[in-house]
């Protein structure tokens, strides 16, 4: 049976909670995540069959509020498991030679570019962060061979529906091993343990 995702950002939490109202009651979608992010949005993240999420969708972005404080939202049919375990928590480390790391203005507008980018191209899903302590922007790391790396960059600005979407792009070659090993941790600042790699110089005693 195919399954869907649906990702909805909006304006206004206190819309947010009155969409994802109507699309429970509307649809037996499983509601997979929800809550406030950065800068004062709301995001619903929902996924079941393609039939039930796309009426889930419909729903949340039919008229009214909903319509007028919806940010954005993509509906993704049969999306890459990679993208789905993401979502939920899942990372991976970096295996490939090269990184590629995409910035995004909205987290809708990441997701349906990396599942877009994913199925075209042979690059491997590090991870994804929607929103929360950045901003409102949405980041995906990717990693694999330069020349697939390079082609997954080039590609982005088409995988949106908005090419002012795509803030920022860096593809990085021959990645230093410290820095993958800190990449295939995480990305927050906060968890970040201190690194000092053999032959590099320290800071006090």
């Amino acid at each position: 049976m195919s399954r869907a995702l649906a990702l909805l950002e909006f304006g206004s939490v206190a819309v947010g909670i009155l969409a994802v109202d109507r699309m429970l009651k509307k649809s037996p979608v499983a509601l997979l995540r929800c809550g406030t992010v950065h800068p004062g949005r709301y995001l619903a993240l929902v996924g079941g069959t393609v039939a039930s999420t796309e009426e889930a969708y419909a729903e949340g972005v039919a008229s009214g509020k909903e319509a007028a404080a919806l940010v954005s939202g993509i509906c993704l049919p049969d999306p890459v498991d990679s993208v789905a375990e993401a979502l939920v928590g899942g990372r991976n480390e970096p295996q490939g030679d090269t990184l590629g790391v995409f910035e995004v203005s909205t987290s809708p507008g990441l997701l349906g570019m990396v599942d877009r980018l994913l199925k075209a191209v042979p690059v491997n899903l590090v991870e994804i962060r929607l929103a929360d302590d950045l901003g409102g922007r949405a980041l995906a790391i990717v990693d694999g061979n330069l020349p697939d790396v390079q082609e997954a960059s080039a590609m982005a600005p088409s995988c949106l529906k908005e090419c002012s979407e795509l803030l920022n792009v860096a593809v990085i070659s021959r990645l230093d091993e410290t820095l993958r090993t800190i990449v295939g941790e995480g990305t927050h600042f906060s968890t970040c343990r201190n690194w000092q790699p053999e032959g590099s110089e320290t800071v006090g005693d």
